[in-house]
């Protein structure tokens, strides 16, 4: 617990207290008591911050009352969990009590199967979770995740676990996350869109012990892919476990009533819930250590910026496994009763006939696919008037595509976002922002976290409209990378991320991105490492060099493009190339674009000149 001392006046006082105020902390709220003067008119103890108060928490406020007495005491800013506990024990009677206002802000400090258990027993009855064939409501997850929870215990999961997840978004998705909490474990994610061999490096950085898998990109039999997987070298992996759609949970129910009441252990919202694996400067996946305090606070700033209320319905088309898909979609509707509609599929055709027959409000992307649905024959704008949200991050969109967005889907409200799977969000335009700052910015930055832009020569913070490097810090930021070398964390001393993208604020607090430090080629919202798909290739018996580089694309943003050099006597047979490279590497990630040299430029220094190759490369690709 921490205690912060405001003199309002000579004879009025605030304590401003943080934290918990348990049998620990009792006596430090005792001692600051103690410490004010008899005669002062008013003591406010501001509850803003207060998230837990226990039996030794109430008695000590009964005695800060004693020596306080009449008027003399009051609290301020007490959220609905403290305000509960007041009311159960008679302590709003006894104290001079004020709620906090809904429009304050308030941090969230719940776990994941707190926030569970709170909407099972307000609304259980209430459908917030939807396909095209079935609708579960709260009390449906809580029976389902239960039953997902007594498997996995049964293969070994407990509290600090790590457990994969890797699947296509889909309801059991949704249902897993759920009994990988209530079991106060950790959540991995993982993309399922990448091969056996990639998934399986992914599960050993992470130390996986338990993989949960769904539908998978990459997986045409169950066996030999999962022997794939466990075959990675450094893996932990155990046990693997099907959440396939194949399965229906609502087949066990029967089996709930011998499960209730197990899992009852708290979880500490401060304690790792999720980690999130980003390829990050290194090329190497990186496990970014979030906590359910992370990840809800963020979700808590977008239910504020899209107005979010339990009458919306969000189109999911982001991935989960992303923290567009967790902070932007799912999260946020979680906490407002708002419902989470799971396509069966993300092809065009799929969400237009699931917008003619849901009427979702909100549709959350990359432009990319937002670039596709409109270009779909059979789009109409009709078909989308009930759309008042759309939601854009993980790549930049073009002015002109931006206006062709706006055009197309008239009654829309727009938002430009930036953020990282170690801190999102970090900047959004608001609701009811200018096309100018739509177009231009990708928002200001969020409340209660910071920005500042850094000259890396200097060492200085950069002046209004001055670019340098985008460093972060505020509630929503990672714990760290998982088993990551102190040398490579990207918190520095001061505990500013310091993100490698390039940035500007503007006099009005907006930013804009102009351009990134890292080599990160982002192909429609995915991040792709060179170094990842040059090891890749050079792996080839053809390739003697290779240099990949990111080529602009009007579709994604950017594609990948491959420049190369052969062996002596070999030819080049680009879908031969391809074909074996899909062995080793996810499809977004394999060259869409390869350019054969002879000899590569070089520098003085023996090294390849890389600028002036790329030019080359983009002027050949260009020009056929």
């Amino acid at each position: 617990m921490l205690i912060n001392k405001n003199i309002e006046s000579e004879r009025r006082l605030t304590l401003a207290i943080s934290g918990s105020i348990d049998t620990n902390s009792a006596p430090q709220l005792r001692e600051a008591v103690a410490a004010v003067p008899a005669d002062t008119e008013l003591l406010t103890l501001d509850f803003r911050d207060v998230y837990v108060i226990t039996s030794a928490g109430l008695r000590e406020l009964l005695v800060c009352a004693q020596r306080f007495p009449e008027d003399r005491l009051r609290l301020i800013n007490v959220n609905p969990d403290i305000m509960e506990v007041l009311s159960i024990t008679g302590f709003d009677d006894i104290l001079n009590v004020e709620a906090a206002s809904e429009e304050l802000s308030t941090y969230v400090h719940m776990s994941f199967k707190t926030l569970l258990a709170r909407h099972v027993k307000q609304s259980g009855d209430k459908v917030v979770l939807k396909n095209e064939r079935e609708a579960y409501t709260w009390a449906d997850i809580d029976k389902a995740s239960q039953i997902i929870a007594g498997d996995l215990a049964m293969l070994g999961v407990g509290k600090g676990a790590h457990v994969g997840i890797c699947a296509a978004n889909s309801i059991n998705w949704v249902l897993t996350f759920y009994a990988v909490q209530k079991l106060g474990a950790i959540a991995m994610l993982m993309n399922p869109s990448q091969s056996a061999e990639e998934i399986g490096k992914v599960c050993a950085i992470g130390d996986v012990t338990t993989f949960c898998y769904g539908e998978i990109a990459a997986m045409k039999e169950d066996m030999p892919f999962l022997a794939s997987v466990k075959s990675a070298e450094g893996s932990k992996i155990k046990n693997c476990y099907s959440i396939r759609n194949s399965l229906n949970l609502r087949d066990r129910f029967d089996e709930y009533e011998a499960l209730e009441g197990r899992f009852e252990n708290e979880v500490n919202p401060d304690a790792p819930s999720v980690v999130i694996f980003t390829s990050g400067s290194t090329g190497k996946p990186k496990g970014v250590i979030l906590s359910s305090y992370n990840l809800l606070n963020a979700a808590a700033v977008q239910v504020k910026l899209q107005r979010l209320t339990d009458a919306d319905k969000n189109l999911l088309i982001v991935p989960l496994f992303h923290i567009l898909g967790l902070v932007v979609c799912f999260l946020p509707c979680a906490m407002t009763d708002a419902v989470l509609f799971v396509p069966d599929d993300i092809r065009t055709n799929t969400l237009i006939r699931v917008m003619n027959s849901e009427h979702c409000t909100l549709l959350h992307s990359v432009p990319t696919m937002i670039i596709a649905l409109l270009n779909n024959k059979d789009f109409t704008s009709d078909a989308f008037s009930c759309l008042r949200c759309t939601y854009l991050a993980g790549a930049a969109a073009t002015e002109a595509q931006l206006r062709m967005f706006k055009e197309k889907l008239p009654g829309n409200h727009f938002m430009i976002a930036y953020g990282l799977s170690e801190m999102a969000p970090v900047s959004v335009t608001l609701y009811d922002d200018t096309d100018a700052h739509i177009l231009r910015s990708v928002g200001k930055q969020v409340e209660n976290i910071r920005i500042k832009i850094l000259n890396r020569a200097t060492g200085e913070d950069c002046p209004a409209g001055e670019p340098g490097e985008i460093l972060v810090q505020g509630f929503n930021l990672m714990t760290g990378y998982y088993k990551v070398p102190l040398q490579d964390q990207a918190i520095d001393e001061d505990g500013w991320l310091h993100t490698g993208d390039m940035g500007y604020l503007d006099a009005d607090g907006y930013l804009t991105l102009s351009g990134r430090y890292k080599e990160l080629i982002i192909r429609g919202g995915e991040n792709i490492m060179p170094s990842e798909v040059e090891s890749a290739i050079s792996e080839l018996d053809i390739i003697e060099s290779v240099k990949v580089i990111g080529v602009p694309s009007d579709f994604f943003g950017e594609e990948v493009g491959a420049c190369v050099k052969l062996k002596a006597g070999a030819t080049f047979d680009e879908a031969a190339v391809k074909a074996e490279l899909l062995k080793r590497l996810a499809k977004y990630k394999v060259p869409s674009h390869f350019v054969v040299y002879d000899e590569f430029p070089i520098l003085g220094s023996g090294k390849i000149d890389g600028v002036a190759l790329k030019a080359d490369a983009l002027k050949r690709i260009k020009e056929g």
